[in-house]
């Protein structure tokens, strides 16, 4: 049976939620803060965590980065109201397999738990799976008729470079910005060699601590040190005969680096507080949103270890310079959400599809999932139109059409002013996550004249 436990400090929502899940069939648990989660979680080992974002003693970043260090493969869903969409986005990036919104649905929370519990944790997306139910992209170019993988000519340069490494044994390098697909991109390979039949184990090493590197890589024996309960099998011998993925790879400490340059010099690996050794057989993949390059020229990562993973690399492309496949994307994530909420919408109106071709996405395609699913939820009209996304893709879409418009006219200065002062307020509340105190202070104007310009902005 499987494992939760419920973070929250509302007694009445722990007690709900216990019940509910209690009667389908999962061993439930409950915490009132987040200094007694952490306390449990370190005395027992939960298949997921469903946390408050909003704690009294904590809230859901850092709790979420306490879990991941104790345990990397207990699936996190935070919960969370519908003004943190810019939060909601950050605890994705940050390793939650997804967010579940107040009001609470027990339909919603119980099928988001059970795709957590079925994931093995890859929650980026370069390729999203194809669907039957999916007559939008019918004529959309498949990948082995799995995945729906778009058109540009970037990402038709990355299916050439996993059809000519895969067959191989080759260790690779996968750079990219957080959220284009990594591990996704990692797993086709895998799927596409000689290795497709063995396991497939993916590590994120962003939030992995100094002190459960070790027991984490390698494994350990009970009784090694305090809090080894039983015998635990590391990631190398999980995948021996298949692939080891370790992303963002880049933030391993150096004292790790030189425990990982050992193992994958001579193949082999020993428990923590064991004896013998273990021969390996293991292709390893790593990702990273840094030049490792720079990284080992900076001091930062061994240059050593950088040649032994360096043997191919490729970089994926953001999804802003993919081009039409934006729309691709969106329109599969439409089609998820709509399955996922029971909704009936026909598509994104002309200024929302506009909206998406301009706006950056600096989350990627991570990002854009996020948005859709939240705009399917919030819309109540035939199509999506824009009142239902988030204000910064609103905004930067008209940022540009006045931008463009300018370029055409002659130079105006109150114009050119006003789309500074519009560009720095817009990136000064996203740095502090819409934080209007904060932001003000960084702006050095009070919270009232801050107000009035976003007012005035449509902010």
């Amino acid at each position: 049976m499987k494992k939760i436990l419920i973070v929250d400090d509302e007694v009445s929502i722990c007690q709900l939620l216990s019940k509910f899940l209690t009667n389908k069939g999962f061993v439930v648990e409950t915490a009132g803060s987040g200094a007694k989660a952490v306390e449990i979680l370190k005395n027992d080992i939960f298949d997921l965590v469903l946390c408050d974002y909003r704690l009294g003693d904590t809230d859901g970043e850092e709790l979420l980065l306490k879990i991941k260090a104790l345990n990397p493969n207990t699936a996190v869903i935070i919960i969370t109201g519908y003004s943190d969409i810019k939060v909601a986005v950050k605890v994705i990036k940050l390793g939650a397999f997804d967010y579940v919104t107040k009001p609470l649905f027990p339909d919603e929370i119980l099928h988001t738990i059970k795709r957590a519990l079925d994931t093995s944790g890859d929650d980026e997306i370069m390729y999203a799976p194809s669907r039957p139910r999916f007559k939008a992209n019918e004529n959309i170019n498949t990948y082995s008729g799995k995945f729906v993988v778009g058109e540009s000519l970037a990402i038709q340069e990355i299916h050439k470079q996993i059809e000519l490494v895969a067959p191989t044994n080759y260790s690779v390098i996968i750079f990219g910005e957080s959220g284009t697909g990594k591990e996704s991109i990692a797993k086709s390979i895998h799927d596409r060699s000689k290795r497709k039949d063995q396991p497939f184990v993916a590590m994120d090493c962003g939030s992995l601590s100094k002190e459960l590197a070790g027991s984490e890589f390698f494994g350990h024996e009970k009784g090694s040190f305090t809090g080894a309960f039983a015998t635990k099998i590391g990631h190398f011998e999980l995948a021996n005969g298949g692939t080891l993925f370790l992303d963002e790879v880049g933030n391993l400490s150096y004292d790790i680096q030189a425990l990982l340059l050992r193992v994958v010099q001579e193949r082999k690996v020993k428990k923590i507080g064991g004896t013998k050794e273990l021969d390996l057989d293991v292709r390893i993949i790593v990702a990273s949103n840094e030049n490792l390059q720079e990284a080992f020229q900076k001091g930062k990562f061994r240059e050593d270890l950088f040649h032994r993973f360096n043997e191919f690399s490729m970089t994926l492309p953001p999804l802003r310079e993919r081009g039409n496949d934006i729309l691709l994307f969106a329109d599969f994530f439409l089609e998820e959400a709509k399955a996922d909420l029971g909704k009936s919408s026909e598509g994104f109106s002309e200024e929302v599809r506009e909206s998406f071709l301009n706006y950056q996405w600096p989350g990627n395609i991570r990002e854009m999932k996020n948005v859709i699913r939240r705009a399917c939820l919030l819309s109540d009209t035939l199509f999506i139109e824009s009142k239902s996304l988030p204000s910064e893709i609103i905004n930067y879409s008209k940022f540009q059409f006045i931008s463009e418009d300018r370029a055409e006219r002659a130079p105006n200065l109150k114009a050119t002013a006003m789309e500074a002062e519009f560009e720095t307020i817009l990136k000064v509340l996203k740095q502090v996550n819409y934080n209007k105190t904060k932001a003000a202070t960084i702006l050095n104007i009070d919270r009232k004249t801050l107000y009035n310009k976003m007012k005035a902005f449509n902010l």
